[in-house]
């Protein structure tokens, strides 16, 4: 096997702030994993967040090249990735563990999910981002998103304008689904005030609204309003769900966050032990980044995969949503193909 790799911008329609950064775009590197004339594929992106910078991802995959070539074959590499998992970045594990199911399904003429043992997800509406950005500005676009058929928004959340910016995208669309996402950028007690406040306004949930680290605290959230919390940043592997049993109603899994597919479907279904729903997300990527997650989505109570919606130009399609509904092709692996 032959694990090549490039690296190329992903630039944004807009810059992305949310509560601690903005974003104007983010770099990613496509990795290439070659065997016997078949090719399967997957991305990583930098990530400030989750430290990884483009220097670093490279030096990474520059010492797996051996590893990967010693496998010969990508059923053994498949069997590796759990070991690899404590050696890497859960964004870089992510992307090969995409490459070599890519690869597999591929070969095998099948979706990802069917070589998963899968169902074929139904057409899926997903969220669409609006960032901290001006009310009137959320309004025209929250306009725009329901012209296009969006029915399902995420709100980002956490400075003075958090209340004014979420009546002008309801007043925009007054018969969507809100989601409030601050980040961690509240306190407990201005959580419960806020969706108290808010509750005329019908929000779906709130993600990860306090900082990480104390889900005790969650708990406290959650038995003082109705609006379903999710966990996100206090949900990154299936040991971390032990102590959110009964403190939140969902947990955001993404595959960049968690280490790739097998990852989120252990997630996914130690979740649903301790009676959680799941919320699908992502980070800004291409649709080749966001496709291993599109193959999961029939666990999904919520599905926020827009990372692609936000760019400039993706350099991949295949999954559509432009119209706020995802639907994958049918065609062998992930599903997606360049652009141009």
């Amino acid at each position: 096997m032959r694990l090549d790799w490039r690296s190329y911008p992903l630039r944004l329609r807009e810059p992305l702030r949310i509560s601690r950064a903005t974003m104007p775009g983010r770099t990613a590197v496509q990795l290439d994993l070659s065997h016997d004339g078949s090719t399967g594929h997957g991305e990583v992106v930098t990530s400030v967040y989750y430290g990884l910078d483009l220097a670093t991802i490279l030096g990474l995959l520059t010492g797996l090249r051996h590893r990967v070539r010693a496998c010969g074959e990508p059923e053994t590499l498949l069997a590796e990735l759990p070991a690899l998992a404590a050696q890497l970045p859960a964004g870089v594990l992510a992307a090969l563990d995409a490459a070599v199911h890519d690869l597999l399904a591929r070969r095998a003429g099948a979706p990802l999910h069917r070589w998963l043992g899968r169902p074929a997800p139904a057409p899926a509406a997903t969220a669409r981002t609006i960032g901290l950005v001006a009310p009137g500005h959320a309004h025209t676009t929250a306009r725009e998103l329901a012209r296009r058929g969006f029915q399902l928004v995420k709100i980002k959340c956490g400075d003075a304008a958090d209340l004014a910016r979420i009546a002008a995208v309801r007043a925009a669309m007054p018969h969507a689904r809100l989601l409030l996402d601050p980040n961690g950028a509240w306190t407990p007690e201005q959580t419960v005030r806020l969706l108290d406040t808010l509750r005329p306004h019908t929000i779906d949930a709130v993600e990860q609204p306090i900082a990480p680290g104390t889900p005790h605290l969650l708990a406290w959230i959650s038995a003082r309003t109705d609006v379903p919390l999710i966990a996100d940043e206090d949900a990154a592997t299936a040991d971390h769900l032990h102590a959110l049993a009964g403190a939140v109603t969902g947990i955001n899994v993404k595959i960049a966050k968690c280490g790739g597919v097998h990852a989120a479907q252990q997630i996914a279904a130690t979740a649903r032990t301790h009676g959680m729903d799941l919320m699908l997300g992502c980070l800004v990527a291409s649709s080749l980044g966001i496709a291993p997650a599109v193959h999961l989505t029939d666990d999904a109570r919520w599905i926020d995969l827009d990372g692609h919606l936000l760019l400039a130009d993706d350099p991949w399609t295949g999954i559509g949503g432009h119209d706020g509904i995802l639907r994958l092709t049918g065609e062998p692996g992930l599903g997606v193909r360049p652009a141009r």
